[in-house]
This record gives structure tokens, C-alpha cells and sequence, in this order.
């Protein structure tokens, strides 16, 4: 087993941009894919991502070169014999990944570890198909993983305590900021997204506030707060008493939904789905969506360079 060779399953946004995490970070990285279309998707991807972070100033040219001379694109499924870690980015369905690791994990050699990327999927389900499913995690990375710095490590019910500290280890090797979580539904990211989303949608559903207002309590304020403590953190400095008094009361006016919110259905009904169709919670029409996701990235590369890419 070569210890420095890893392969990314899938050469789509996510593995694309884990290949550069991996080939940065000094391993001989292969992007996998079985359409040639895919591979060719995934290379205009990292071109395109390489060129942005040099022009930033988050890499230097020479970097950015060695580690696309590190990379290697293939669709030969030998590229898995050797490698010491797999990390599959593939489509979220769960036959397609029990599918995808029944096979690998009869290919890989059996002391590599093996995780999948998956924001949603049950891990011990997937590792239901593994030989050898103690090496078996998930590693959830938010988009674009080469800009953040969290990666949530997933164990399942059969995923070993030592296997874990390995790829934490590993993780950490990359420069990254690794959590440990147990395998339950949303892990911790889409449980908190989730909860701050329903509470948002609520405020603004009974006419408290807008949409604008909103989102600029969590940008001008709660996220700041939160990107430099956690909410615990938050509590401590604001004095536990002072907590428990209004966690006392204010719990019982909180929106406690065990369905979808009426709103969110109802855009996507319409086929508002956001950036991606024009039209979601703000216009995005015309050149409009290019100029949002332009100013996005800008904002996550001013925030990276803070969080993760300190010289």
C-alpha cells in the first residue's frame, strides 16, 4: 500500500475540489470517474479553482503546479490497488454507493481506509456493502472543501475507534479542522443549518421581520459571533444564567415544525430553486447570478485567508 497515494471517486464539484486539498497537501492524488466527460469536467474545474486561489494570493504559482503535477485523471479502476485512502463523491443515492464500495472494497488494499462524502446518507447503511467495514467512514466536507476548513468525520456502528483517529489524523494533516460524529441523521452541520433555517423561515412567516433583515442579524452579527466561539462558546462569555433564564421562556415561542416549511415547498413548486434557475429568496436574473456567485467566492476566499490560509 503506498501511503502517500489517495484517490478521489468522482470528478465532479466535490471531488474535483478535494483533489486539490489532497494534491496541496503533498499525496499523489487520482481522480477517478467512469465517464470521460466527467474527467473532462473535473480538470476545467480545478483549472479554473487553481487559477483563482493563485490569484489571490492563497497559493503561489509554484504550488499551484506541483500540485497539479500530482494529479493524476482515470477511469482504470487499478488506480484503487494500491492507495491508502478512498474518499467517493458520487451521486446521493444509496444504491449507487453500496454499489460503488462493494466493488472497491474487494479491490483496495485492506488496511486503506475507505470514506464517503455523503451529506445525508446513513454511513452504516452504505457500510453494509464493505469488506471490512471497521475502515469504513464519512468524511462530509461543505463546498467548496478547498476554500473551508471543516470536515465532519462520520463513524458508523461498525467503523473502528482507531480507524477514526487515523483519518482525524489525517484530516488534520491536510491542514484542515476535523470533527468526530456519531452516525445520526444530518450530523451536526445540516442539524444546526437546518434548525437556524426553520426558526428564519418562522420569523419571517409571521411578519416579524424580512428576508434582508434576516440574514444580516446572521451576517453581521450571530455569524461573527459563531465563527469565533460556537454557540457554546457564545453562552459562556453572555453567562449561563443569563442563558437558562431565556432558554426558559423563549423555547416555547420557537417554531417546532416536524414538516417542511409552506413557503420553501411552495418556491420550489414555482421553480425557485435559487441561483440556479434565477430566482429564489432574491433575484439572481440575468447576469445577476454571475455577479452573486463571483461575490460569494470572493467573500469565502477573504474569510479562508483569515480561517485556513495563514503564511
Amino acid at each position: 500500500m503506498n501511503e502517500k497515494k489517495v484517490v478521489m471517486a468522482g470528478a465532479g464539484v466535490m471531488g474535483a475540489s478535494l483533489a486539490q486539498v489532497y494534491a496541496l497537501a503533498g499525496y499523489e492524488t487520482y481522480v477517478y470517474d467512469i465517464y470521460e466527460a466527467g474527467i473532462e469536467k473535473g480538470k476545467h474545474l480545478i483549472a479554473i479553482n487553481q487559477e483563482m486561489m493563485v490569484k489571490e494570493g492563497l497559493i503561489t504559482a509554484e504550488e499551484s503546479k506541483a500540485a497539479m503535477d500530482r494529479m493524476v485523471f482515470t477511469m482504470d479502476k487499478e488506480c484503487f490497488r494500491d492507495c491508502c485512502l478512498v474518499v467517493e463523491s458520487t451521486v446521493e443515492r444509496m444504491d449507487i454507493k453500496q454499489g460503488f464500495f462493494r466493488e472497491i472494497s474487494e479491490i483496495a488494499p485492506k488496511e486503506a481506509l475507505l470514506a464517503t462524502n455523503t451529506s445525508g446518507l446513513h454511513i452504516t447503511e452504505i457500510a453494509e456493502a464493505c469488506k471490512y467495514p471497521e475502515r469504513f467512514m464519512g468524511q462530509h466536507w461543505l463546498n467548496p472543501p478547498h476554500l473551508l476548513p471543516l470536515c465532519e468525520i462520520i463513524a458508523g456502528e461498525k467503523t473502528s475507534p482507531e480507524n477514526v483517529q487515523k483519518m482525524r489524523k489525517l484530516v488534520e494533516g491536510l491542514g484542515k479542522q476535523p470533527v468526530v460524529v456519531a452516525d445520526i441523521n444530518g450530523f451536526i452541520i445540516n442539524r444546526i443549518q437546518f434548525a437556524v433555517l426553520r426558526e428564519a423561515l418562522h420569523i419571517v412567516d409571521i411578519g416579524a421581520a424580512t428576508i434582508e433583515d434576516v440574514d444580516t442579524v446572521l451576517k453581521a452579527g450571530m455569524g461573527l459571533r459563531y465563527a469565533a466561539l460556537g454557540p457554546f462558546g457564545v453562552a459562556d462569555f453572555g453567562g449561563l444564567d443569563t442563558f437558562d433564564h431565556i432558554n426558559s421562556y423563549l423555547n416555547a415561542e420557537l417554531s417546532d415544525s416536524k414538516v417542511g416549511n409552506k413557503r420553501l415547498h411552495e418556491m420550489v413548486e414555482a421553480g425557485k430553486l435559487g441561483v440556479k434557475s434565477g430566482e429564489g429568496f432574491y433575484d439572481y436574473s440575468g447576469d445577476k447570478a454571475d455577479e452573486a456567485i463571483r461575490e460569494r467566492d470572493r467573500m469565502y476566499i477573504e474569510l479562508a485567508k483569515v480561517l485556513y490560509f495563514k503564511k
